[in-house]
């Protein structure tokens, strides 16, 4: 398929799409958390960029969900993509990678559903349930839908105020680490267009199977079951813990939808996260670090792990990151970064469990006017030898008809790519439509 094709088959889509919404919505019928507010979706995300988030926002979530009238709502999202891969004939299946599928046609991705809101005066809930149309059912290469439970946080949270000091605290019932993070910077909110890593020629774009990591928790189950405690200080200093173990018995609809290979038995695994916040006019800025110490049982030696300790992997992962943003209508400016250093100790018996140790660096910069007209840049580097070095970038512009729709384009180009002799031949453009409702 040509990109004139492309382009042409994703603006028929998009037409309809937007007709569907003008004709379902109005302007005051909007995703859960703005119905329960009242507000634009503008007011939460820097300029209607999902997932990150104004200061409006942070205190939103800061809050627990609780902002505004009680109810509890549903809300979809779905993404339809086609991505381009320079020279497919350069991956080479025999070292692992992924060859793509279908280079170059448009696909439905993924969809997910939401159900969020305000449960009680200090008690709100987001929830979010994805289908990947494009996911791998088993190893033989029949590929079937699959849903998985991706993202939960029940929290109760309260505020004390005096003329002295203002203190906003909360508990979370949580399956990510990091979930609970206000400025969405953290690990679980890192990839900002969601899209299949499974199938497809957008493998490669940023975000893909084999396309450059993200930071992460140092473990490779998506699903955990925790509880997180934090506090907000005066709208300077936050902190958080938390605790968390494999989802199980009553916790285990937390994991739905993923495979139970992560155990830690005996041992919980915790998550911190510091940061100091300013916020000025229409300015604000965040300089943070957090961590996590994980203990990852080999699921290949499930009779021997259950009495020798050296069957557990420890991961060890600590890093900064850093936001600016300039939030004056009409214009919107954010700047992020973060660097991330994971390292692994992994026992004896532990054969079944694969990870080599990462320095990850992630860098980008947006800026979008009258909330429609947007662009972006992000850089990622993870050095290292032939088996782990990337490094590249990606540019992005896109176009938001109506707050609930995005139409985007976006290029990724390697200088450095694991296991391909001639990098660029994996440079990826993907156009990609967004809907939310």
């Amino acid at each position: 398929m040509t990109m004139t094709r492309l382009v042409k088959t994703g603006t028929q889509t998009l037409v309809l799409l937007t007709i569907s919404f003008l004709v379902h919505t109005t302007s005051h019928a909007l995703p859960a958390f703005a119905t329960q507010t009242g507000q634009n979706c503008i007011a939460c995300h820097a300029g209607g960029q999902y997932p990150e988030l104004t200061p409006y926002g942070r205190m939103f979530k800061l809050t627990g969900y609780t902002i505004g009238e009680r109810a509890l709502r549903a809300s979809v999202m779905a993404i339809a993509g086609a991505s381009k891969m320079s020279n497919p004939d350069a991956v080479d299946a025999s070292i692992g990678l992924n060859k793509p599928y279908k280079n170059g046609s448009l696909q439905f991705e993924t969809a997910s559903l939401f159900l969020a809101g305000k449960v009680a005066d200090n008690v709100g809930v987001f929830s979010q349930m994805t289908y990947d149309n494009l996911h791998p059912a088993d190893a033989g290469g029949q590929y079937v839908g699959h849903t998985t439970m991706d993202g939960v946080d029940v929290r109760y949270a309260d505020q004390f105020v005096s003329e002295k000091s203002n203190v906003i605290y909360g508990i979370s019932l949580n399956n990510r680490p990091s979930i609970v993070d206000p400025w969405n910077t953290a690990w679980a909110w890192m990839q900002y267009v969601p899209s299949s890593p499974d199938r497809g020629a957008n493998q490669y774009g940023d975000g893909g199977s084999n396309g450059p990591p993200y930071p992460g928790n140092g473990t490779s189950a998506a699903g955990l079951a925790g509880v997180s405690g934090y506090v907000f200080l005066n709208k300077a200093i936050y902190a958080e813990l938390g605790l968390y173990k494999t989802a199980r018995g009553s916790f285990k609809f937390l994991n739905s939808g993923s495979p139970q290979i992560e155990s830690t038995l005996r041992i919980t695994n915790p998550y911190w996260r510091v940061a100091y916040n300013k916020e000025w006019g229409a300015h604000s800025w965040m300089l943070g670090t957090s961590g996590m110490v994980s203990h990852q049982y080999d699921p290949t030696n499930a009779t021997l792990c259950t009495t020798d300790p050296t069957c557990y992997q420890t991961g060890k992962v600590r890093g900064v990151d850093t936001q600016y943003q300039y939030l004056l209508d009409p214009h919107t400016f954010t700047v992020q970064g973060t660097y991330q250093r994971q390292n692994f100790d992994t026992g004896s018996q532990a054969a079944g469990i694969a990870s080599s140790n990462l320095s990850i660096m992630r860098a980008k910069a947006s800026y979008v006017y009258q909330a429609k007209y947007g662009g972006s840049y992000s850089y990622f580097n993870v050095p290292g030898g032939p088996e782990l070095a990337t490094q590249g970038g990606t540019y992005e512009v896109f176009y938001m008809p109506h707050q609930n729709v995005r139409l985007g384009l976006q290029y990724t180009a390697y200088n450095k790519l694991v296991s391909i002799d001639t990098p660029h031949d994996a440079n990826t453009l993907r156009f990609y439509i967004w809907a939310a409702y």
